[in-house]
């Protein structure tokens, strides 16, 4: 079993990325607007919503660990400055760890300019229901990145299993070409 942890800000491609990548491994894609926009869709923005979400991917995540599957591939958008955010981490990857996966950990960015653009992509909109109100998603992913700290600090992530890709000019075929050929995927 193989856990692909793909993260990096709003909009930098870690779907995308992640979609092309099971193309050409035998991974499978748990995107994290899969549990996400379904639940948006009974219970609005509430609580109920993220609490929910949580509890899903975590039997998502234990079913797969224990499974046949070949590995999953998650997408995040992990804020370094929140501890709970490390703890999540930390807490999802010894789930696949206690089933003796493997973990990669695939860090993304891009710049400001670059992600807004992506932020009203077609593709991003066609997968990602709750981003086609632009005007709100747009301020979101502005205010967030001015209120978090969404890319780690370089040296800050210590797993012997990590890349990190600034894919500002690059496409999601060529990313995850990168990602297959580095881990031997």
């Amino acid at each position: 079993m193989k856990f692909v942890l793909i993260f990096g800000p709003q909009a930098v491609g870690k779907m995308t990325v992640g979609q092309e990548l099971a193309k050409i491994t035998e991974l499978k894609l748990f995107h994290n607007h899969m549990t996400i926009e379904p639940l948006i869709a009974i219970f609005g923005g509430t609580e109920v919503t993220w609490r929910l979400s949580d509890v899903f991917r975590r039997h998502i995540f234990e079913a797969a660990a224990h499974s046949d599957l070949y590995g999953l591939i998650f997408t995040y958008v992990w804020a370094f400055d929140l501890a709970r955010e490390w703890d999540w981490v930390d807490s999802t990857c010894r789930v696949f760890e206690d089933a003796g996966a493997d973990i990669y950990f695939v860090e993304l960015e891009a710049d400001l300019n670059e992600r807004l653009r992506r932020n009203v992509s077609a593709h991003r909109l066609e997968h990602k229901p709750t981003k086609r109100n632009l005007e709100w998603s747009t301020r979101d992913l502005t205010e967030t990145a001015a209120r978090h700290r969404l890319n780690s600090h370089r040296g800050e992530i210590t797993r012997d299993k990590y890349l990190r890709i600034d894919n500002t000019k690059l496409d999601a075929h060529e990313v995850a070409r990168m990602v297959k050929t580095t881990f031997g995927l």
